[in-house]
């Protein structure tokens, strides 16, 4: 069980899609002080679960951090939207928005030039391109 269990308890039985709370509120509900590093940096509060236990809380009760204020000490618990599954499947809804929309000819290199002859076509070569001529 993380430290941060109390947090993603808090945040399950939360039936509303934002939860603002003070740095202050979130260490009562804790029990401890947050790092000093989640006052100094706002990566601290970044929405990465993988190896980061304070978002993997809020991540598993469904939740991201945002408005993250420093200064203020105080942010906001959004909740993920969840009509594509588990909140850990679920993403911002601009993922996949053009999937379908876009389509490459059989036989096209995209790695490929889009035009091989494109260090001849200026007349004033500077010195960068002297050893393309």
């Amino acid at each position: 069980m993380s430290k941060y269990e109390p947090l993603t308890r808090h945040l399950r039985t939360s039936r509303k899609d934002r939860v603002p709370m003070t740095f202050a509120e979130l260490e009562n509900l804790l029990g401890f002080a947050l790092p000093n590093s989640s006052r100094r940096h706002r990566a601290w509060w970044a929405n990465n679960p993988t190896g980061h236990v304070n978002a993997q809380a809020w991540h598993e009760a469904g939740y991201q951090s945002t408005d993250v204020d420093l200064k203020r000490e105080r942010l906001v618990f959004v909740k993920l939207n969840t009509s594509r599954g588990s909140p850990s499947e679920s993403r911002h809804p601009i993922f996949g928005s053009a999937r379908g929309k876009l389509w490459i000819a059989p036989g096209v290199d995209l790695a490929a030039p889009a035009d091989p002859d494109w260090g001849t076509v200026t007349e004033d070569a500077g010195p960068w391109d002297r050893d393309l001529k």
